[in-house]
Protein backbone atom coordinates (compact mmCIF):
# COMPACT_ATOMS: atom_id res chain seq x y z
CA UNK A 1 0.00 0.00 0.00
CA UNK A 2 1.26 3.42 -0.59
CA UNK A 3 0.47 7.32 0.28
CA UNK A 4 -0.19 10.22 -2.08
CA UNK A 5 0.99 14.02 -2.19
CA UNK A 6 -1.77 15.49 0.02
CA UNK A 7 -0.50 19.01 -0.71
CA UNK A 8 -0.88 18.38 -4.53
CA UNK A 9 -4.34 16.67 -4.18
CA UNK A 10 -5.65 19.60 -2.26
CA UNK A 11 -3.73 22.27 -4.26
CA UNK A 12 -6.18 20.82 -7.14
CA UNK A 13 -9.13 19.94 -5.08
CA UNK A 14 -8.86 23.56 -2.90
CA UNK A 15 -7.56 26.03 -4.75
CA UNK A 16 -8.66 29.25 -2.73
CA UNK A 17 -8.71 27.60 0.55
CA UNK A 18 -6.21 28.44 3.68
CA UNK A 19 -4.31 25.54 3.96
CA UNK A 20 -1.93 26.92 6.88
CA UNK A 21 -1.73 30.08 9.68
CA UNK A 22 1.97 31.44 11.18
CA UNK A 23 0.38 32.71 14.22
CA UNK A 24 3.41 34.80 15.42
CA UNK A 25 3.97 36.33 11.45
CA UNK A 26 0.63 36.31 10.20
CA UNK A 27 1.00 34.75 7.44
CA UNK A 28 -1.46 32.78 5.49
CA UNK A 29 -0.87 30.61 2.65
CA UNK A 30 -3.21 28.63 0.43
CA UNK A 31 -3.07 24.75 -0.48
CA UNK A 32 -1.54 25.69 -4.17
CA UNK A 33 0.69 28.34 -1.94
CA UNK A 34 1.83 25.62 0.61
CA UNK A 35 2.19 23.02 -2.04
CA UNK A 36 4.18 25.25 -4.28
CA UNK A 37 6.23 26.41 -1.52
CA UNK A 38 7.58 22.90 -0.63
CA UNK A 39 8.22 21.89 -3.80
CA UNK A 40 10.63 24.64 -4.49
CA UNK A 41 12.57 23.89 -1.46
CA UNK A 42 12.23 20.07 -2.51
CA UNK A 43 13.74 21.65 -6.09
CA UNK A 44 16.58 23.07 -3.90
CA UNK A 45 17.56 20.13 -1.60
CA UNK A 46 17.84 18.06 -4.85
CA UNK A 47 19.55 21.07 -7.18
CA UNK A 48 21.99 22.98 -4.89
CA UNK A 49 22.54 20.17 -2.19
CA UNK A 50 22.44 17.18 -3.81
CA UNK A 51 21.03 14.74 -1.57
CA UNK A 52 20.01 11.28 -2.60
CA UNK A 53 16.95 9.38 -1.22
CA UNK A 54 16.61 8.50 2.44
CA UNK A 55 19.68 11.12 3.19
CA UNK A 56 18.90 13.40 6.58
CA UNK A 57 18.61 17.17 6.87
CA UNK A 58 18.17 18.18 10.66
CA UNK A 59 15.66 21.15 11.43
CA UNK A 60 16.55 23.24 14.64
CA UNK A 61 13.61 25.58 14.70
CA UNK A 62 10.54 27.02 16.78
CA UNK A 63 6.78 26.20 15.44
CA UNK A 64 6.29 27.99 12.60
CA UNK A 65 4.57 27.70 8.90
CA UNK A 66 7.72 27.05 7.40
CA UNK A 67 8.40 24.02 9.70
CA UNK A 68 5.39 22.32 8.04
CA UNK A 69 6.92 23.26 4.53
CA UNK A 70 10.42 21.69 5.13
CA UNK A 71 8.31 18.60 6.42
CA UNK A 72 6.45 18.34 3.11
CA UNK A 73 9.84 19.61 0.98
CA UNK A 74 11.53 16.55 2.11
CA UNK A 75 8.59 14.41 1.80
CA UNK A 76 8.79 15.67 -1.84
CA UNK A 77 12.60 15.26 -2.29
CA UNK A 78 12.74 11.67 -0.39
CA UNK A 79 14.88 12.62 2.51
CA UNK A 80 14.06 12.20 6.26
CA UNK A 81 14.02 15.48 8.70
CA UNK A 82 15.34 15.15 11.64
CA UNK A 83 13.06 17.66 13.83
CA UNK A 84 16.08 18.65 16.80
CA UNK A 85 14.42 19.61 20.05
CA UNK A 86 15.78 23.40 20.77
CA UNK A 87 14.89 22.91 23.95
CA UNK A 88 18.23 20.60 24.50
CA UNK A 89 21.62 21.81 25.68
CA UNK A 90 24.43 21.47 22.69
CA UNK A 91 26.21 18.25 23.94
CA UNK A 92 22.81 17.02 23.91
CA UNK A 93 21.95 18.00 20.39
CA UNK A 94 25.45 16.66 19.33
CA UNK A 95 24.65 13.12 20.60
CA UNK A 96 21.42 13.34 17.86
CA UNK A 97 23.18 14.61 14.82
CA UNK A 98 26.15 11.88 15.32
CA UNK A 99 23.54 9.50 16.08
CA UNK A 100 21.49 10.81 12.30
CA UNK A 101 24.45 11.82 10.81
CA UNK A 102 21.95 14.60 8.67
CA UNK A 103 23.78 15.69 5.05
CA UNK A 104 22.22 19.36 6.29
CA UNK A 105 21.05 21.27 8.59
CA UNK A 106 18.39 23.76 8.63
CA UNK A 107 18.07 26.01 11.90
CA UNK A 108 16.22 29.60 13.29
CA UNK A 109 18.28 32.53 14.15
CA UNK A 110 17.50 32.21 17.32
CA UNK A 111 19.62 29.29 17.55
CA UNK A 112 22.58 30.33 15.08
CA UNK A 113 25.88 30.07 18.02
CA UNK A 114 24.26 26.38 18.59
CA UNK A 115 24.12 25.97 14.48
CA UNK A 116 27.69 27.19 13.75
CA UNK A 117 28.95 24.96 16.79
CA UNK A 118 27.52 21.85 15.71
CA UNK A 119 28.22 22.31 12.26
CA UNK A 120 32.09 23.07 13.50
CA UNK A 121 31.80 19.88 15.27
CA UNK A 122 30.51 17.85 13.22
CA UNK A 123 32.04 19.30 9.59
CA UNK A 124 28.92 20.06 8.06
CA UNK A 125 28.72 22.07 5.26
CA UNK A 126 25.10 22.41 3.96
CA UNK A 127 23.36 24.82 6.35
CA UNK A 128 20.52 26.92 5.92
CA UNK A 129 18.86 29.59 7.84
CA UNK A 130 15.13 31.10 8.48
CA UNK A 131 16.35 34.88 7.87
CA UNK A 132 16.87 36.77 4.73
CA UNK A 133 20.48 38.03 5.57
CA UNK A 134 22.55 34.70 7.13
CA UNK A 135 26.34 34.47 7.12
CA UNK A 136 28.47 33.72 4.44
CA UNK A 137 27.93 30.28 2.72
CA UNK A 138 24.87 29.77 4.93
CA UNK A 139 22.01 29.71 2.32
CA UNK A 140 18.70 31.89 3.05
CA UNK A 141 15.52 29.65 3.32
CA UNK A 142 13.59 32.74 1.14
CA UNK A 143 16.27 33.10 -1.27
CA UNK A 144 16.48 29.33 -1.67
CA UNK A 145 12.47 29.04 -2.24
CA UNK A 146 12.91 31.79 -4.82
CA UNK A 147 15.24 29.91 -7.06
CA UNK A 148 12.82 27.53 -7.69
CA UNK A 149 10.81 26.72 -11.51
CA UNK A 150 7.64 27.46 -9.26
CA UNK A 151 6.83 23.85 -11.43
CA UNK A 152 5.11 21.97 -9.16
CA UNK A 153 6.57 19.28 -7.43
CA UNK A 154 4.59 16.19 -6.86
CA UNK A 155 5.56 13.72 -4.26
CA UNK A 156 5.75 10.08 -5.73
CA UNK A 157 3.54 7.66 -4.17
CA UNK A 158 5.15 6.68 -1.18
CA UNK A 159 5.59 2.87 0.39
CA UNK A 160 3.18 2.86 4.20
CA UNK A 161 6.57 1.64 5.65
CA UNK A 162 8.58 4.20 4.44
CA UNK A 163 10.19 6.69 6.82
CA UNK A 164 9.32 10.19 6.42
CA UNK A 165 10.91 11.74 9.43
CA UNK A 166 12.84 10.89 13.01
CA UNK A 167 11.41 11.58 16.42
CA UNK A 168 13.48 11.28 19.41
CA UNK A 169 12.37 10.69 22.40
CA UNK A 170 13.06 12.46 25.74
CA UNK A 171 15.69 10.16 26.88
CA UNK A 172 14.31 9.38 30.24
CA UNK A 173 15.74 5.92 29.94
CA UNK A 174 19.13 6.47 28.58
CA UNK A 175 20.20 8.25 25.52
CA UNK A 176 17.92 9.47 23.25
CA UNK A 177 16.60 7.17 21.08
CA UNK A 178 15.33 7.82 17.06
CA UNK A 179 11.34 6.64 16.49
CA UNK A 180 11.13 6.43 12.87
CA UNK A 181 8.03 7.69 11.63
CA UNK A 182 6.92 6.58 8.34
CA UNK A 183 4.63 7.44 6.06
CA UNK A 184 1.96 4.88 6.67
CA UNK A 185 1.76 6.26 10.33
CA UNK A 186 1.23 9.70 10.01
CA UNK A 187 -1.62 8.77 7.30
CA UNK A 188 -3.52 6.06 9.74
CA UNK A 189 -3.12 8.58 12.70
CA UNK A 190 -5.36 11.16 10.27
CA UNK A 191 -7.68 8.67 10.10
CA UNK A 192 -7.80 7.80 13.86
CA UNK A 193 -7.67 10.74 14.99
CA UNK A 194 -9.39 12.78 12.63
CA UNK A 195 -12.22 9.78 12.64
CA UNK A 196 -12.40 10.36 16.40
CA UNK A 197 -13.20 14.20 16.40
CA UNK A 198 -15.08 14.10 13.33
CA UNK A 199 -12.41 16.20 11.86
CA UNK A 200 -13.57 18.08 8.42
CA UNK A 201 -12.75 20.62 5.98
CA UNK A 202 -14.47 23.03 7.70
CA UNK A 203 -12.70 23.08 10.81
CA UNK A 204 -9.28 25.41 11.38
CA UNK A 205 -7.22 23.68 14.27
CA UNK A 206 -5.06 25.90 16.48
CA UNK A 207 -1.47 23.58 17.01
CA UNK A 208 0.74 24.76 19.84
CA UNK A 209 2.47 21.55 20.68
CA UNK A 210 6.30 22.02 19.46
CA UNK A 211 6.87 20.15 16.21
CA UNK A 212 9.79 18.05 17.19
CA UNK A 213 7.15 16.47 18.71
CA UNK A 214 4.74 14.14 17.52
CA UNK A 215 1.69 15.83 18.79
CA UNK A 216 3.75 19.39 17.60
CA UNK A 217 3.09 17.27 13.97
CA UNK A 218 0.07 15.27 14.44
CA UNK A 219 -2.57 16.28 16.57
CA UNK A 220 -3.59 17.86 15.02
CA UNK A 221 -1.83 19.56 12.21
CA UNK A 222 -1.14 16.71 9.60
CA UNK A 223 -4.88 15.21 9.78
CA UNK A 224 -5.97 19.09 9.16
CA UNK A 225 -4.04 18.61 5.77
CA UNK A 226 -5.62 15.55 5.09
CA UNK A 227 -9.21 16.68 5.00
CA UNK A 228 -8.46 19.83 3.80
CA UNK A 229 -9.19 22.42 6.56
CA UNK A 230 -7.00 25.20 7.96
CA UNK A 231 -4.02 24.80 10.61
CA UNK A 232 -2.94 27.47 12.82
CA UNK A 233 0.74 26.80 14.23
CA UNK A 234 1.33 28.81 17.17
CA UNK A 235 5.09 29.72 17.26
CA UNK A 236 5.24 28.95 21.42
CA UNK A 237 2.13 28.25 24.38
CA UNK A 238 1.43 31.98 25.18
CA UNK A 239 -1.73 31.52 27.72
CA UNK A 240 -3.60 35.19 26.55
CA UNK A 241 -2.92 34.72 23.04
CA UNK A 242 -3.92 31.14 22.95
CA UNK A 243 -7.11 32.18 24.42
CA UNK A 244 -7.86 34.50 21.90
CA UNK A 245 -7.03 32.55 19.09
CA UNK A 246 -9.28 29.66 20.81
CA UNK A 247 -11.78 32.72 21.13
CA UNK A 248 -11.62 34.00 17.72
CA UNK A 249 -10.49 31.46 15.02
CA UNK A 250 -10.07 27.67 15.79
CA UNK A 251 -12.76 25.02 15.88
CA UNK A 252 -10.63 22.24 17.43
CA UNK A 253 -7.31 22.28 19.66
CA UNK A 254 -5.56 19.22 20.88
CA UNK A 255 -2.77 19.99 24.11
CA UNK A 256 -1.67 18.54 27.16
CA UNK A 257 -3.01 19.03 31.11
CA UNK A 258 -0.04 21.70 31.50
CA UNK A 259 -1.73 23.79 29.22
CA UNK A 260 -5.57 23.49 29.78
CA UNK A 261 -4.05 23.97 33.66
CA UNK A 262 -2.38 27.17 32.41
CA UNK A 263 -5.05 28.37 30.69
CA UNK A 264 -7.30 27.85 33.84
CA UNK A 265 -5.30 30.04 35.65
CA UNK A 266 -5.07 32.78 33.33
CA UNK A 267 -7.53 35.79 34.42
CA UNK A 268 -8.66 36.10 31.08
CA UNK A 269 -10.16 32.54 31.35
CA UNK A 270 -13.48 32.95 32.98
CA UNK A 271 -14.64 35.59 30.98
CA UNK A 272 -14.10 34.30 27.23
CA UNK A 273 -16.25 32.61 25.51
CA UNK A 274 -15.78 29.60 22.74
CA UNK A 275 -18.02 30.57 20.02
CA UNK A 276 -16.64 28.59 17.32
CA UNK A 277 -14.76 26.01 19.68
CA UNK A 278 -16.13 22.21 18.96
CA UNK A 279 -13.81 20.11 20.27
CA UNK A 280 -11.34 20.14 22.77
CA UNK A 281 -8.92 16.61 23.04
CA UNK A 282 -5.97 15.84 25.69
CA UNK A 283 -2.88 13.59 26.39
CA UNK A 284 0.51 13.25 26.97
CA UNK A 285 -0.07 12.70 31.06
CA UNK A 286 -3.13 12.13 33.31
CA UNK A 287 -4.96 15.26 33.47
CA UNK A 288 -6.64 15.73 37.27
CA UNK A 289 -10.39 14.86 37.48
CA UNK A 290 -10.71 18.25 39.37
CA UNK A 291 -9.14 19.93 35.98
CA UNK A 292 -11.92 18.26 33.52
CA UNK A 293 -14.19 19.52 36.00
CA UNK A 294 -13.61 23.18 36.06
CA UNK A 295 -13.99 22.86 32.21
CA UNK A 296 -16.80 21.37 32.31
CA UNK A 297 -18.61 23.82 34.74
CA UNK A 298 -17.16 26.33 32.56
CA UNK A 299 -19.36 24.31 29.36
CA UNK A 300 -16.13 22.81 28.09
CA UNK A 301 -15.78 18.78 27.97
CA UNK A 302 -12.32 17.91 27.13
CA UNK A 303 -11.89 14.68 25.48
CA UNK A 304 -8.76 13.08 26.82
CA UNK A 305 -7.27 10.20 24.89
CA UNK A 306 -3.35 8.41 25.33
CA UNK A 307 -0.64 7.95 22.54
CA UNK A 308 2.76 7.88 22.15
CA UNK A 309 5.44 9.09 19.87
CA UNK A 310 5.93 5.19 18.68
CA UNK A 311 2.03 4.78 17.63
CA UNK A 312 1.94 7.91 15.39
CA UNK A 313 0.53 8.56 18.01
CA UNK A 314 -3.61 8.51 18.40
CA UNK A 315 -4.52 4.98 20.58
CA UNK A 316 -7.36 6.23 22.52
CA UNK A 317 -9.80 9.00 22.91
CA UNK A 318 -13.25 8.86 25.04
CA UNK A 319 -16.05 9.61 22.81
CA UNK A 320 -18.19 12.90 23.20
CA UNK A 321 -20.71 12.83 25.96
CA UNK A 322 -19.25 9.54 27.60
CA UNK A 323 -20.65 8.44 30.84
CA UNK A 324 -19.59 10.69 34.09
CA UNK A 325 -18.36 7.82 35.78
CA UNK A 326 -15.89 7.83 32.65
CA UNK A 327 -13.85 10.85 33.89
CA UNK A 328 -10.28 10.33 33.45
CA UNK A 329 -10.77 7.45 31.04
CA UNK A 330 -9.16 7.03 27.90
CA UNK A 331 -12.11 5.86 26.12
CA UNK A 332 -11.92 2.54 23.80
CA UNK A 333 -9.10 2.00 21.03
CA UNK A 334 -9.38 3.87 18.05
CA UNK A 335 -10.54 2.13 14.50
CA UNK A 336 -7.00 0.97 13.40
CA UNK A 337 -5.32 -0.11 16.55
CA UNK A 338 -5.30 -3.07 19.01
CA UNK A 339 -4.39 -2.96 22.45
CA UNK A 340 -4.13 -6.04 25.55
CA UNK A 341 -2.98 -5.53 29.29
CA UNK A 342 -0.62 -8.10 30.55
CA UNK A 343 1.31 -9.02 33.36
CA UNK A 344 4.68 -9.47 33.66
CA UNK A 345 4.76 -12.65 32.46
CA UNK A 346 2.85 -11.33 29.11
CA UNK A 347 -0.19 -13.20 30.16
CA UNK A 348 -3.46 -11.24 29.01
CA UNK A 349 -5.18 -10.03 32.37
CA UNK A 350 -8.80 -9.65 32.81
CA UNK A 351 -11.30 -6.43 33.34
CA UNK A 352 -10.05 -4.72 36.42
CA UNK A 353 -6.60 -6.14 36.92
CA UNK A 354 -3.53 -3.12 36.05
CA UNK A 355 -1.31 -4.71 33.79
CA UNK A 356 1.50 -3.08 30.96
CA UNK A 357 -0.16 -1.63 28.19
CA UNK A 358 0.86 -3.34 24.92
CA UNK A 359 0.01 -1.75 21.15
CA UNK A 360 -0.35 -3.22 17.90
CA UNK A 361 -1.27 -2.03 14.67
CA UNK A 362 -0.05 0.08 11.60
CA UNK A 363 0.14 3.09 13.57
CA UNK A 364 3.45 1.51 15.46
CA UNK A 365 6.89 2.54 14.58
CA UNK A 366 9.47 -0.06 12.85
CA UNK A 367 11.69 0.61 15.12
CA UNK A 368 14.33 3.12 16.19
CA UNK A 369 16.96 4.27 13.88
CA UNK A 370 20.04 1.99 14.16
CA UNK A 371 18.92 0.84 16.67
CA UNK A 372 17.92 -3.06 16.38
CA UNK A 373 18.58 -4.06 19.89
CA UNK A 374 16.19 -1.67 21.46
CA UNK A 375 13.39 -2.16 18.59
CA UNK A 376 13.63 -5.62 19.28
CA UNK A 377 13.42 -5.71 23.52
CA UNK A 378 10.67 -2.84 22.79
CA UNK A 379 8.58 -4.74 20.24
CA UNK A 380 7.57 -8.26 20.13
CA UNK A 381 5.55 -9.84 17.19
CA UNK A 382 4.25 -6.47 16.53
CA UNK A 383 2.97 -5.73 19.79
CA UNK A 384 5.08 -2.50 21.15
CA UNK A 385 5.45 -2.38 25.13
CA UNK A 386 4.43 1.04 26.30
CA UNK A 387 5.81 0.79 28.98
CA UNK A 388 2.26 2.60 30.96
CA UNK A 389 0.07 0.64 33.15
CA UNK A 390 -3.66 0.84 32.24
CA UNK A 391 -6.85 -1.23 33.53
CA UNK A 392 -9.65 -2.03 31.16
CA UNK A 393 -13.61 -1.68 33.61
CA UNK A 394 -16.20 -3.58 32.40
CA UNK A 395 -18.13 -1.69 29.53
CA UNK A 396 -14.25 -2.02 27.80
CA UNK A 397 -13.08 2.12 29.05
CA UNK A 398 -9.71 2.37 29.50
CA UNK A 399 -7.76 4.12 31.86
CA UNK A 400 -3.90 4.76 31.40
CA UNK A 401 -2.94 4.49 35.61
CA UNK A 402 0.54 5.80 35.48
CA UNK A 403 4.16 5.06 33.54
CA UNK A 404 5.12 1.52 34.81
CA UNK A 405 8.58 2.74 36.11
CA UNK A 406 7.26 5.80 38.10
CA UNK A 407 4.96 3.17 40.47
CA UNK A 408 6.58 2.40 43.49
CA UNK A 409 5.81 -0.34 46.24
CA UNK A 410 5.01 0.84 49.77
CA UNK A 411 5.18 -2.01 52.49
CA UNK A 412 4.27 -4.10 49.77
CA UNK A 413 1.60 -2.34 48.36
CA UNK A 414 2.07 -0.86 44.48
CA UNK A 415 1.27 2.76 44.83
CA UNK A 416 0.59 4.72 41.25
CA UNK A 417 1.58 8.45 41.70
CA UNK A 418 -0.82 9.54 39.25
CA UNK A 419 -3.57 8.52 41.90
CA UNK A 420 -2.03 10.28 44.29
CA UNK A 421 -1.47 13.21 42.45
CA UNK A 422 -5.16 13.64 41.60
CA UNK A 423 -6.27 13.64 45.06
CA UNK A 424 -4.05 16.76 45.91
CA UNK A 425 -5.34 18.48 43.42
CA UNK A 426 -8.99 18.39 44.71
CA UNK A 427 -7.29 21.22 47.02
CA UNK A 428 -7.90 24.68 45.90
CA UNK A 429 -5.01 26.35 46.74
CA UNK A 430 -3.05 23.45 44.56
CA UNK A 431 -1.56 24.73 41.26
CA UNK A 432 0.53 21.43 40.30
CA UNK A 433 1.53 18.95 42.29
CA UNK A 434 3.95 15.31 41.74
CA UNK A 435 4.50 12.37 43.59
CA UNK A 436 7.47 10.17 43.93
CA UNK A 437 8.37 7.12 45.68
CA UNK A 438 11.47 7.73 48.07
CA UNK A 439 13.11 5.30 50.28
CA UNK A 440 12.32 4.35 54.04
CA UNK A 441 14.26 1.69 56.37
CA UNK A 442 10.75 0.56 57.35
CA UNK A 443 8.32 0.23 53.93
CA UNK A 444 11.19 0.43 51.98
CA UNK A 445 9.14 3.34 49.87
CA UNK A 446 7.12 6.05 50.58
CA UNK A 447 5.46 8.86 48.64
CA UNK A 448 7.02 12.37 48.74
CA UNK A 449 4.59 15.23 47.26
CA UNK A 450 6.38 18.29 45.31
CA UNK A 451 3.83 20.64 45.19
CA UNK A 452 2.81 24.40 43.55
CA UNK A 453 0.90 26.60 45.71
CA UNK A 454 -1.33 29.11 43.65
CA UNK A 455 -0.27 33.08 43.57
CA UNK A 456 -1.80 34.46 46.99
CA UNK A 457 -3.20 30.83 48.57
CA UNK A 458 -1.52 29.49 51.52
CA UNK A 459 -1.01 25.71 52.26
CA UNK A 460 0.76 23.15 54.63
CA UNK A 461 2.09 19.74 54.92
CA UNK A 462 -0.25 18.44 57.26
CA UNK A 463 -3.29 19.92 55.28
CA UNK A 464 -2.07 18.36 52.56
CA UNK A 465 -1.82 14.82 54.24
CA UNK A 466 -4.58 15.19 56.02
CA UNK A 467 -6.73 15.51 53.07
CA UNK A 468 -4.91 12.14 50.78
CA UNK A 469 -5.52 10.68 54.59
CA UNK A 470 -9.20 11.23 54.12
CA UNK A 471 -9.10 10.06 50.34
CA UNK A 472 -6.74 6.70 50.19
CA UNK A 473 -5.58 3.96 51.59
CA UNK A 474 -3.08 4.64 54.34
CA UNK A 475 -0.10 3.22 52.01
CA UNK A 476 -0.62 5.66 49.35
CA UNK A 477 -0.84 9.06 51.78
CA UNK A 478 2.75 11.13 50.95
CA UNK A 479 5.12 10.89 54.44
CA UNK A 480 6.62 14.01 53.42
CA UNK A 481 5.34 17.37 51.19
CA UNK A 482 8.26 19.55 49.30
CA UNK A 483 6.76 23.29 48.24
CA UNK A 484 8.73 24.12 45.18
CA UNK A 485 8.05 27.37 42.81
CA UNK A 486 7.30 24.74 39.53
CA UNK A 487 7.49 21.56 38.69
CA UNK A 488 10.76 20.14 35.83
CA UNK A 489 8.59 19.17 32.41
CA UNK A 490 9.84 18.18 29.17
CA UNK A 491 8.25 19.39 25.70
CA UNK A 492 4.90 17.21 25.84
CA UNK A 493 4.32 19.12 29.38
CA UNK A 494 4.95 15.71 31.28
CA UNK A 495 6.91 16.40 34.54
CA UNK A 496 10.29 14.76 34.35
CA UNK A 497 10.02 12.86 37.35
CA UNK A 498 13.72 11.74 37.12
CA UNK A 499 14.89 15.54 38.06
CA UNK A 500 12.31 15.60 40.57
CA UNK A 501 14.40 12.88 41.84
CA UNK A 502 17.53 14.48 41.04
CA UNK A 503 16.44 17.63 43.08
CA UNK A 504 15.29 15.78 46.12
CA UNK A 505 18.66 14.10 46.35
CA UNK A 506 20.28 17.35 46.50
CA UNK A 507 18.44 18.89 49.08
Amino acid sequence: MYTFDWLAKQAELRPDKTALVDAATGRRFTYPQFHERAGRLAEFVRREWRLAPGDRIALLAPNSSDYFEILWGCAKAEVILVCLNWRLALPELEYIMRDATPAALIYDPAFADVARALAERLGLERLMALEAQPPPGVAAYEAALASGSGRPVVMRPRGLAETWHILYTAGTTGKPKGVLQTFGMVFYNALNIGLAIGLTDADVTLNLLPCFHTGGLNMYTNPTFHVGGTAIVQKAFEPGETLRLLAEEATAIFAVSAVYLFLSQHPDFERTTFRRMRSWAAGGAPIPTSLLQTYLAHGIEIQFGFGMTETGPTVFLIEKGADPSKLGSVGKPQLYVDVRIVDRDGRDLPPGERGELLIKGPGVTPGYWQRPDVTAAAIDDGWLHSGDVAVRDADGYYTIVDRWKDMFISGGENVYPAEVENVIYQLPAVAEAAVIGVVDERWDEVGRAFVVVRPGQELGAVEVIAHCQSQLARYKVPKSVVFVDKLPRNAAGKVVKDELRQMDAGR
